[in-house]
């Protein structure tokens, strides 16, 4: 039950602010939108004080600790993948068209359009 009346809260400030945000249309957008991101760290730590928040927040966490032990590659490995992928691209292209350019040629023959 306490879930739902801080999901509550957090929706109504979050909705007020978006209100108040179009309601002063007229005055500096800075101040508009720092008051609007106010609202949302507000909010934000609202939820954050729930089961799901909590949920969420540990979900996070260890999505951090999981990215620390990536072994990523070094530059020169991601360099010279790049360039070998760069290669077999052209090279197929490169054979793709030449592909094309011997049916383009066997379809005028066969319809007599010449060569």
């Amino acid at each position: 039950m306490a879930d739902i009346i801080k999901f509550t809260v957090a929706l109504l400030l979050l909705g007020t602010a978006t209100g108040l945000f179009y309601y002063f249309g007229d005055h500096s957008t800075p101040l508009r939108v720092f008051g609007l991101l106010i609202a949302l760290g507000i909010s934000l730590a609202i939820l954050a004080k729930t089961v799901r928040g909590q949920a969420i927040l540990n979900f996070t966490s260890e999505t951090q600790a999981e990215f620390r032990k990536i072994a990523w590659p070094a530059q020169q490995e991601t360099t010279r993948t790049t360039l070998i992928v760069l290669l077999m691209v052209v090279a197929v292209a490169s054979i793709l068209w030449l592909f094309d350019m011997l049916l383009m040629w066997v379809v005028r023959l066969l319809t007599g359009q010449g060569v």
